[in-house]
């Protein structure tokens, strides 16, 4: 007697900050265990709670952070920020509450007298496998991942050393993302510096295998939009054979993406990318937020991203709505259903299994 199954599917998913963790965290329960990892999937295969659905998931990180712990590694020992592929080293990990808090750990201010005030764990952890390994940070983030046996692969968006500069739109240049993320100005143009940095083959190469591949949430110019200014990255997309998803934000965010709806964040992030269409879907949350996260949001001058469905489609976009809204202190995607609607969109190749 026979068992039907789906093949599983690459997913590649690209961001940065909380966002791309967060979306993560989510996609990890569909990746076998790591002493099944890259076997054929069987009948009785269980990830976690669910089927074995994905079959390798990559994610591209941007590597253009300069405040806080980060910056000061990025100073001090001449090495890309930690703080993103931190984040998500941790989401993808085995034991993924005892590593969030072993690498989101900071030593106390006033605790110490050799430097480690501030910083944190995980970013000390690949701090030293980046030395270990000659200042290859790409080469560090590998190692750590099969360290702590995590169910996926991280790739920086670029092993080259950048900076972003913003034009604003009173017609100033900010340079570095610390001081772009704290001008109460609105950003008009993102830049990189240099220009001409290049991806990671590998991440190409993920790009390119992908039957699925993701963009967000996450801060539209600082998260975003930066891994999409890496030549090369935006061309792969464009050129997949993939579905391809834009995970738009719950909320706007201050001098990012004040006042503008769900088809403009689109818009942005393509113009970004000269014009190229590098999105069949966006999942956008229709769900209403309650009344007392909506206040705490409105005193920082942020509300919900307008949902302007026919525009997307104007777009040539598909909408996915639904009520995406997990809320705590702070708004997050519930990435559990995040997860499954994105899962539910490659054309899942059947086969069977003897």
């Amino acid at each position: 007697m026979s068992s039907h199954l789906y093949a599983p599917i690459n997913v590649v998913a690209i961001g940065g900050g909380t966002g791309l963790s967060t979306l993560l965290r989510g996609l990890k329960r569909y990746v076998q265990m790591s002493e099944r990892r890259g076997m054929p999937p069987r009948p009785e295969d269980i990830c976690e709670d669910a089927p074995c659905r994905i079959a390798q998931l990559s994610a591209i990180v941007t590597v253009t952070d300069d405040g806080g712990s980060s910056g000061r590694l990025r100073e001090d020992l001449k090495m890309l920020p930690p703080g993103d592929v931190r984040n998500c080293v941790a989401a993808l990990s085995e034991d993924e509450m005892l590593l969030t808090r072993l690498f989101q750990y900071r030593f106390p201010a006033g605790a110490d007298t050799n430097g480690l005030s501030g910083h944190s764990f995980g970013n000390l952890f690949l701090a030293a496998l980046t030395a270990i390994h000659g200042g290859d940070f790409a080469q560090a983030v590998q190692m750590s991942l099969q360290i702590l046996a995590a169910r996926g692969t991280i790739y920086p968006a670029t092993n080259s050393n950048v900076t972003l500069s913003a034009r604003m739109d009173d017609g100033t240049t900010v340079h570095g993302e610390t001081n772009i993320t704290a001008s109460k100005r609105s950003i008009t143009e993102l830049m990189l510096h240099p220009a001409d940095a290049k991806p990671l083959p590998e991440a190409l190469v993920a790009i390119a295998e992908a039957d699925l591949i993701t963009l967000g949430p996450g801060s539209l110019y600082t998260s975003l939009i930066t891994n999409l200014l890496v030549g090369g990255i935006p061309e792969a997309i464009a050129a997949s054979r993939a579905k391809r998803v834009y995970v738009c934000n719950l909320m706007t965010q201050a001098n990012e993406s004040l006042g503008l709806s769900a088809a403009d964040h689109i818009r942005h992030i393509q113009s970004h990318c000269g014009g190229e269409r590098l999105f069949d879907f966006a999942l956008v949350n229709t769900a209403p937020i309650s009344e007392v996260l909506l206040e705490k949001y409105a005193r920082e001058g942020q509300q919900p991203i307008e949902a302007d469905l026919d525009r997307i489609r104007e777009l040539g976009v598909t909408p996915i709505t639904g009520n995406f809204v997990h809320e705590g202190d702070v708004l997050r995607h519930d990435y559990d259903h995040v997860a499954e609607r994105l899962l539910d969109l490659p054309a899942r190749r059947e086969f069977v299994a003897a």
